[in-house]
């Protein structure tokens, strides 16, 4: 559940409806209907730089042939450019990415592929909230399609974690899966930022439209992909991190039609019973100011915090994530969910001492009205997958603490009789965000490459019948070197 910096907003409204057959059979004829799209053209330092970069790269004549011909069915505009790079070894340079997006959620030292000439579409569906200002559009719904020149035949589709914005995958593996030859398509979730709360018309809307928005971009983006190669899509695979995985489990057990398969990187867990985020961090922040103090009441504050599903053994990262990750992500999703719990109040009061009015820190969600339940009951989670999912979580994240999070999920796929189609990972040493093991190298690894080893194994599952290893924790490896940790992560191993 990564945050970004909080931005100005406007209070908008959006009404938050679940998607309906209809709908989608509505959003296919429309990739077929002759018509124009606002806005289809590419601007004109857009156009420019685009033909600029395809003279410059001497590619094949019908390199991007076509390019302005492709409509994104349902979208209120789109821009087309043609590039000598998809990936973010040109991207940056280009402007066709925002390292903004994606910044802290990757080790440095992570090698960006090369290599991915192809198409990139931005553009947004109809909305009207406005809290993502990229390119200058301030318009929610954003999204991007990127279409590499050599296809493998896969579609790839992701949801933003925390609430960044449409780029955010680029980095952690949207490269990877282009320089696989995959299309990618990923975006904004309807409403971006720390204030994303402000959204919608009733409690939790804000958050039903993420899934909203990931199915209809999942809609149009196999259209694209069948208008521009001439043959339908061979396979959809559904990925993200933290707040994007937790879309990727949504998808899997709303929307099965859509997809063959998922990947699932340490997924929230909302459902109405706890564990959820809303009981795992009030205890947490009551306990922190006793525990850092020191003193007497230190030990029985460090015992609070790891009842609270923070493992001992994680205490170096308890710092860090009280200062920038349990504060606000307490308070932003709770002022969505239960917004009359500080009255008039937005989101609270930072860092309030436990005692004083409405502090987050003393919220208890077991005595709230049923309405908070409601709401929440607009985004949970069952467990009733009905596609192969790939899941693994780190066993020192300690904002979404793996005991309470994709233990739990786990379970609930088992009980739902659908274990078969689950393979759930736990990773020794890994955490939420995989910037921390530039800090703590020798404490930490990264997650990247057990993302990657996941993919794979999903692939062979779908291609040729060959289940993953059964699901375990995979040990942190002895005396591995930063370099493997950083490439290396087998599943079996």
């Amino acid at each position: 559940m990564p945050l970004v910096p909080p931005a100005p907003t406007e209070r908008t409204a959006w009404p938050v409806r679940r998607v309906r057959a209809g709908w989608i059979r509505a959003a296919r004829v429309a990739a077929t209907a002759v018509m124009v799209v606002a806005g289809a053209a590419p601007t004109a330092s857009l156009a420019s730089s685009a033909a600029a970069t395809e003279r410059d790269t001497g590619r094949r004549p019908g390199h991007c042939a076509g390019m302005n011909a492709i409509v994104v069915p349902g979208a209120e505009h789109q821009r087309a450019a043609c590039l000598a790079e998809l990936t973010t070894a040109g991207t940056v340079a280009s402007g066709h990415t925002d390292e903004a997006d994606w910044a802290g959620l990757t080790p440095k030292d992570l090698a960006t592929p090369s290599g991915v000439p192809g198409i990139q579409l931005d553009g947004y569906f109809p909305d009207t909230s406005t809290t993502n200002t990229t390119h200058g559009w301030n318009h929610d719904s954003q999204f991007v399609i990127r279409l590499p020149d050599r296809w493998n035949g896969g579609l790839v589709i992701a949801g933003s974690p925390g609430v960044r914005k449409q780029y955010a995958n680029d980095r952690a593996f949207g490269d990877w899966v282009l320089a696989r030859g995959y299309a990618f398509a990923a975006t904004d979730k309807g409403n971006t930022g720390a204030t994303f709360y402000r959204d919608g018309s009733a409690p939790g809307d804000a958050l039903a439209e993420w899934n909203t928005r990931v199915t209809q971009l999942t809609v149009a983006a196999r259209e694209v992909t069948t208008q521009h190669y001439r043959r339908p899509v061979t396979r959809t695979l559904a990925m993200g991190m933290s707040n994007g995985g937790y879309l990727v489990r949504w998808q899997l057990e709303n929307h099965p039609e859509l997809y063959d398969g998922g990947v699932d990187w340490e997924g929230t867990l909302w459902r109405t019973r706890a564990p959820n985020p809303l009981t795992l961090l009030p205890p947490t922040l009551r306990a922190y100011p006793a525990y850092a103090a020191g003193g007497t009441g230190a030990v029985a504050a460090h015992r609070q915090i790891v009842k609270a599903g923070f493992p001992a053994g994680s205490e170096f990262l308890w710092p860090y994530h009280h200062q920038y990750y349990w504060d606000l992500t307490q308070r932003i999703y709770r002022e969505e969910l239960d917004p009359d719990y500080d009255g008039a109040t937005e989101a609270g009061t930072p860092f309030c001492a436990p005692g004083t009015p409405a502090c987050d820190a003393d919220y208890d969600y077991a005595s709230r009205p049923g309405a908070v339940r409601d709401a929440i009951e607009k985004i949970e989670l069952t467990g009733r997958i009905g596609k192969p999912l790939i899941s693994f979580h780190g066993t020192l994240d300690v904002l979404l603490p793996i005991s309470r999070t994709s233990d739990t999920y786990a379970r609930m796929v088992r009980q739902e009789g659908r274990g078969s189609l689950h393979r759930y990972y736990r990773v020794e040493g890994g955490t939420h965000v995989d910037s921390l093991f530039d800090a703590f190298p020798d404490r930490l690894r990264p997650l990247v490459p057990c993302h990657r080893s996941a993919v794979t194994a999903l692939e062979r599952w779908l291609d040729d019948g060959e289940r993953p290893p059964p699901g375990r924790t995979l040990p942190m490896p002895e005396g591995a070197d930063p370099a493997t940790l950083l490439t290396r992560c087998p599943l079996d191993g």
